[in-house]
């Protein structure tokens, strides 16, 4: 059981806990469905960007997962208290080119009717 799921591009297949786009998507909730999807994943690529210019540590951590959860969670409180107080965040540093990810084979069709529920109870 999953608490939550994480946003994948096109790239990444369906997966239980991971939700990509549906690639051809039909009228009405599965357009929705992307564009409220498209426009979540813009958001946290923003938000990582804004920390990734104020905690320059952030970019490329070679740590422990665990670990790197810590210095994550450290940095967004310290972003938060900064914030709070007012401070205003350094421009954004923009990476070198875009992400690359490996193309996946097509999720199974199970996979697949969870994104579909998604899109319909809450899209449609």
């Amino acid at each position: 059981q999953y608490n939550g799921y994480l946003l994948g591009d096109r790239g990444y297949p369906c997966l239980p806990y991971l939700i990509p786009p549906y690639p051809e998507p039909e009228p009405e909730p599965q357009t929705r469905f992307n564009l409220a999807h498209s426009r979540t994943r813009a958001k946290v690529e923003m938000t990582i960007g804004i920390l990734k210019s104020r905690f320059q540590s952030l970019r490329g951590l070679r740590v422990s997962p665990e670990r790197a959860c810590d210095i994550i969670v450290s940095c967004v409180v310290l972003h938060n208290i900064a914030t709070i107080r007012g401070e205003s965040p350094p421009p954004c540093i923009e990476e070198d080119g875009p992400e690359e990810h490996l193309q996946i084979l097509e999720a199974n069709r199970n996979r697949r009717l969870l994104r579909d529920r998604i899109s319909q109870n809450y899209f449609y």
